[in-house]
């Protein structure tokens, strides 16, 4: 199997573990700063203990590790904002808001890496507005606000995804997680202790510890790790795009274990299904603009 497939191959196995992540974050009854403290605090607690995680943390010079600890950052604002969305709305919504990640990310990717943008990953990824003015057309009116916060924290997707990019190859994929992982809690901590929220630190119940211990291992230190790997073989436009079949996974997940359909119409899925298009149809129009001439005429 060529390394390129192989990283088609984990890229889509991590999306069906993130899809589990919107059905979660409805079901741990905690706010949405704890379960994001929880749940980076968690996955730092477990790197502590592997050692591939220390050795790969000698070899890196301070200022990568500064690096990895801002986009670190990143990635816990993205959360908050998710898990934002996810109680603002539903799982179904905020997850299909981040289908505006590759709109983000074809203009934020260019930005980082200082290459020339990309006219149809442009295209691409503006295709999926249609779809996304759907899907806001047939979410209740109270459901509005949480649309809004989830399609911020789809450019903060793109934001730490086109940074990942660029710097995955200084660091092993296992490192950087840790890193990652802990400065965000890190942050959440600080930011606990110097802002007046209220009780950001709950301690869960039973039931929801065993959710974000669910949360923490299976949907992020594993994928997390993964997709780090997978993004040295693929863009991050190109990840960012298969990553849009989380919102079909987590509306099927929704609808069986939530009851969600009730609390949307028609329009909703009809807008998801154009983002789906969408999805399919990038790897086929990225191989037909990639074929040889001589494969596409009959003629020399």
């Amino acid at each position: 199997m060529s390394p390129s497939n192989r990283a088609w191959l984990q890229i889509h196995f991590c999306v069906v573990l993130w899809s589990f992540t919107a059905i979660l974050g409805k079901l741990i009854t905690l706010p949405a700063f704890a379960i994001v403290w929880w749940r980076m605090m968690l996955v730092s607690c477990a790197m502590l203990l592997i050692a591939r995680f220390w050795r790969g943390l000698r070899g890196l010079p301070p200022r990568m590790i500064a690096i990895y600890a801002g986009i670190g950052v990143i990635v816990a604002g993205h959360w908050l904002t998710f898990y934002g969305s996810i109680k603002l709305s539903n799982a179904s919504v905020a997850a299909t808001c981040m289908a505006l990640t590759p709109v983000f990310i074809s203009f934020v990717e260019p930005l980082v890496a200082k290459k020339r943008f990309d006219v149809r990953e442009l295209l691409l990824g503006l295709a999926v507005i249609p779809g996304v003015i759907l899907v806001v057309g047939g979410t209740p009116q109270g459901m509005r606000l949480g649309i809004a916060v989830g399609a911020f924290s789809a450019l903060l997707v793109a934001v730490f995804g086109a940074l990942n990019k660029k710097y995955i190859e200084h660091g092993s994929a296992l490192t950087v997680t840790g890193i990652e992982m802990a400065s965000g809690a890190l942050v959440l901590t600080l930011a606990a202790v110097l802002a007046p929220l209220d009780a950001p630190f709950t301690l869960p119940s039973s039931r929801d510890g065993g959710l974000l211990v669910l949360l923490a291992i299976g949907c992020t230190l594993l994928p997390f790790t993964l997709s780090l790997i997978a993004l040295r073989e693929l863009s991050a436009f190109s990840t960012a795009i298969a990553v849009n079949m989380e919102p079909v996974y987590s509306i099927v997940l929704a609808i069986a274990l939530l009851g969600e359909q009730r609390e949307l119409e028609p329009s909703f899925y009809a807008g998801v299904a154009i983002i789906m298009l969408v999805v399919f149809g990038h790897p086929w129009v990225e191989r037909a603009l990639h074929r040889p001439e001589n494969l596409s005429s009959p003629h020399p």
